[in-house]
């Protein structure tokens, strides 16, 4: 009995740390880093604020929890899309273009998490998420350049140039609009995946059907 009712409590404080970053998520999707308050979350999530401070005594603390649990759930999807790649180089284009769409599908929470201007501490407790798509990248590109696939080239380099690229193009300040029609998104992220990879060094990537159809999230994928 005792090892069952510590069993439950286990449960129920997970179950407690994932609704308060759940509600972190919503929050940070829909107003940026600037709504994420704890008292605001506390009230979204339906707990006390004094609830919240116990998990996470501070707001740096929690953008870093939330960090870091999306940049795994980013790293998933990535992941994934480059395991159905029948090649090291497909598998490049396709977290290329994963990366694309799912920051197209949610824009607001990838600019907050990525390229949204804050506070030092802040921009420190974030900034996993971006080392976890530049480790993503680089692994990539060298298993591409040792597979032959790509020009020499150094791909600690290459990685934070062209995450920079793709940011500034999804996200950044003269960014077009996110397409609400899907077609014109994969078309969008299509276009970035081309640039990218033409970047390494890979001119003829259409011809050689790197950039396939690109699947946007569906609405269960996309936070």
């Amino acid at each position: 009995m005792p090892y069952r009712r510590t069993a439950n409590v286990a449960r129920k404080l997970a179950a407690r740390h994932d609704a308060i970053l759940a509600a972190a998520c919503e929050a940070v999707a829909e107003g940026g880093m600037a709504a994420v308050q704890i008292a605001r979350v506390a009230a979204r999530a339906g707990i006390a604020t004094g609830t919240v401070y116990r998990y996470f005594p501070s707001k740096t603390e929690l953008v870093a929890a939330l960090a870091a649990a999306l940049g795994e759930r980013e790293m998933a999807a990535l992941e994934g899309a480059a395991k159905a790649a029948p090649g090291p180089l497909s598998a490049l284009a396709a977290a290329f273009s994963t990366f694309a769409a799912r920051a197209l599908e949610r824009r607001r929470l990838a600019f907050a998490l990525m390229a949204e201007p804050v506070e030092p501490e802040v921009d420190r407790a974030r900034a996993s998420y971006r080392q976890a798509l530049l480790g993503a990248f680089e692994q990539l590109i060298r298993k591409a350049l040792g597979a032959g696939r790509l020009p020499d080239q150094d791909a600690a380099l290459a990685a934070p140039a062209l995450l920079g690229a793709l940011v500034e193009g999804l996200l950044g300040a003269h960014a077009p609009a996110a397409p609400d029609d899907p077609a014109k998104a994969r078309a969008q992220a299509q276009m970035l995946t081309l640039l990218a990879l033409r970047a390494l060094g890979v001119v003829d990537a259409r011809a050689r059907g790197l950039v396939v159809q690109t699947v946007m999230p569906q609405p269960s994928e996309k936070s």
